[in-house]
This record gives C-alpha cells, structure tokens and sequence, in this order.
C-alpha cells in the first residue's frame, strides 16, 4: 500500500440489513466514484411469480423480507384487488391499516434502538449501549415488542404473516382481543415520546439533501398502506403510471438495479414521507415534531432518526384511533374472481414506497411480475451522499472516515436483504 493508494476492509459490520460492500475511489484530493455495491445474488421473486395463482402474491412476497412483510402483502393485494376489480369494505381497509401500523412501529423501533442509536451516543453496538443506557433499549424493546402484538393478531405472526390474503384477511379479531393491546400501545407510545424528545436533542451535522423527494400521499391521511405518487417538484400521478416516470436500470458494481425518476436520483422513505406530509400527522405527532424541533419539511440525513421517532409516536396514535373505532367485518375478505389484466400497487414501507405490478390470465395465472423496493430506489441518492461525505472529510483517517461512511448509509436504513449482515468499504486513494 502507497501513500497514493490505500484500501480499507471492514468484515463485519452489523447494523445494516443485508450484505453489500462499498468502494470509494479518490484521485488529486477528489472523490470521482462512491459505489454502493450489492453483491448478493438476485432472489428471483418476480420470476418465481410467473405461472402462480394470483392469490399467492401475498404469502409468496411476503417471505422477501423479515422486517417488512405487510408492505409487500399490501402493495401486492392493492395491484391485484385493482386487476379483479374490487374495493375493500371500509372496516377491512382500517383493519388493513392497522397491521401496517404494527410494522411500522416493529421495524422503526428496531432501527431506531438496535441499530442507529448506538451511532449517535458512541457505541458499537445495541449490546454495549444497553450496558450504559439500559431503561433506553429497554423501552425501546416494549416499543418493538407493542408493533410485533399487533402483527401477531391480526397477521398470525410478527414474522412473515399469514393471515393476509387477496381481498382481507381469512379471519379478523373480535373487539375483545383488541382491548389488551390497547393497554400496551399506550404504554409504547409514552416511551416513543420519550425517544423522540431525546434523539431530538442529539449533535446533527448540518447537512441538506437537494434531491428529488418521492412518497404516497393522500388527501385525508399520512399515507401508509395506498395513495397517490406525490413528489417534492410537484409531480402527482397514480400507481398506474409509476413505470412511465420510474425507470430501473442495470449498473456495473451492483447486482441490485437503480432505480430514476424522470431521469434523476430521487429519494424516498421518512424524510420523503414527513416533507410531503407532515401537516397529515395527528396532533400529538405534529406537538412531538414540533418539540423535535423538525419543521414542515426535514432534508438533513442524520435527523432521520427524528423523523422515525415522531413516525413511531404517529403510527402508535394511529393503531390507538383505529382500535377505539373497531368494528369487526361483517366479512373477512370480499370476493376477488380473477379477469385478465394488469395491476398496480404502492405502500409506504417503513424504508419508503414500495411498488408491485403484476399481469394475470383470465384463469388467475400470473403472467409477469414487478417489483420495485424503497433500497433500490434510494442507492443512487446514498451514492451521492457517500460522495459528499467523503469529499467533505478527507482529511480523516481511515478509521474515522470508514465509521462514517458507516453512520452515513445508516441514515438511510437500507434493508438489502434479510440475511447476513456486513458492509465490506473498499477506499482506493491515488
């Protein structure tokens, strides 16, 4: 290794979901490429959809991911109830939102506690914090734990659930079932208000991102299992018409493809979802906000964790509204009978919008499938990121500026798989 040429290995990194590897190449004192490299193999989803029934979306996608399986229930039922033709009953649509809220809660909470907090207060990892600060993760775990009740009941389980199909659910809760977790809920969110005042008060660099932001939106409501594709610039348009202003394309250094709006890097997830949205919280969400000191819109990265908090406190008041106004269906699920056609639907995943399409035969079989997740969407937008990071702190060391990429790409929650977990940093220096 020269002075001119160096190059950093981290080989185990927790902290991020899924296994990628970066590689920062820097010439005269300038950063000319920060890419984000997945490396894993492709999954194949869409090509094991092809040929299926078009009920089995729902259990088939939502074994993609561990941390976010309603999103991929959801975005799939919303594209293939949209083929058969159907519109769920209101009392199924609210049951349907409060399971999404049960992952919101799980997955921002997990984030939150296990995997960012210890960034910001010096610590390894979630076990070392927990030695110093064990009230914290603790509260954090009930938050987790109150998100995972809710997936359980009316999922079937917190992982990978089994009660969501085409149309509803196969059975729904009584009232009675509900009242318990209630109780719970009330106890999480006096915890999750806790976080927010607490992550708010943390040192953020100042720091503003310049990209396009992209979210669900919707007219009555923070958007969260439907909605219309809003952006930042202005752009309104239905799920129908996401492949006409979205478009993937394949990059040398990744297995994963990237995804452009209109021709640019965008961004979506919180800080999208909040910008766009944010004056739709409940009034307890928009008080903690507030107190956060977050204003109408947040473009700085690392004040991420703030907008997840104020996030978690909406979607615990949101789960809250919707069980003290729960009527169970008078059906589980309404009839779905398959035509030919194509569908499609978005829902905000906790990472951000989530879009499948799917063309099925008029016998229901499935023709072709696509699927669009918030991480590759975000890669071209965390790639810019890392490049300004890196130009912006070059005169640290390896070390340091290893830790940072780290914390960097964190802002962003990437869930890259649901398997192993390390971040390899490759930094060539010339």
């Amino acid at each position: 290794m020269s002075h001119r040429s160096r190059q950093l290995r981290v080989s185990s990194l927790a902290r991020v979901e899924g296994e990628g590897a970066l590689r920062v190449v820097v010439e005269d004192g300038r950063v000319q490429r920060a890419e984000l490299d997945i490396y894993e193999p492709p999954r194949f989803f869409e090509a094991f959809l092809r040929g299926r029934g078009y009920t089995e979306p729902p259990d088939i996608t939502a074994r993609i991911c561990g941390i976010c399986p309603v999103a991929y229930q959801t975005s799939a039922c919303n594209a293939l109830e949209q083929i058969c033709g159907v519109a769920l009953d209101p009392p199924l649509t609210a049951l349907r939102r409060l399971l999404y809220c049960g992952e919101w809660i799980s997955s921002h909470s997990l984030h939150i506690h296990l995997l960012h907090l210890p960034d910001f207060l010096g610590y390894p990892d979630a076990i070392a914090l927990a030695a110093d600060h064990r009230e914290l993760v603790e509260h954090g775990l009930a938050v987790k734990k109150a998100g995972n009740t809710l997936l359980e009941l009316i999922g079937g389980r917190p992982i990978h659930p089994i009660n969501v199909r085409v149309g509803g659910f196969y059975s729904v809760p009584g009232r009675a079932e509900l009242a318990p977790v209630a109780e719970q809920l009330r106890r999480a969110r006096d915890y999750a208000i806790e976080t927010a005042s607490r992550v708010a008060q943390f040192d953020f660099p100042k720091v503003e991102l310049d990209h396009d932001l992209l979210a669900a939106t919707a007219p009555d409501r923070y958007a969260i299992e439907d909605g219309t594709v809003s952006t930042s610039t202005g752009l309104d348009f239905p799920a129908s018409e996401f492949g006409e202003h979205v478009v993937e394309e394949q990059v040398p250094h990744s297995t994963a493809l990237h995804a452009r709006l209109d021709g640019r890097r965008y961004l979506t997830g919180p800080l999208a979802r909040y910008s766009l949205s944010s004056r739709r919280l409940s009034p307890l969400a928009r008080e903690v906000a507030a107190a956060a000191g977050l204003g109408p819109e947040c473009r700085n990265p690392f004040r991420s964790i703030v907008v997840r908090a104020v996030e978690v406190v909406y979607a615990i008041d949101e789960a809250l509204r919707l069980i003290a106004g729960y009527e169970p269906p008078a059906h589980p699920a309404v009839s779905c009978p398959p035509r030919p056609g194509v569908g499609h639907g978005i829902s905000e995943a906790p990472r951000g919008l989530l879009y499948h399409r799917y063309e099925i035969d008029g016998a229901g079989s499935i023709r072709a499938a696509t699927i669009i997740p918030p991480t590759s969407q975000n890669q071209a937008a965390i790639e810019d990121d890392l490049r300004r990071v890196v130009s912006e702190h070059l005169d640290l060391d390896d070390a340091a500026l290893t830790t940072l990429c780290e914390r960097t790409i964190r802002n962003y929650d990437p869930c890259i798989s649901c398997s192993a977990h390390f971040l390899e940093l490759d930094v060539v220096r010339r």
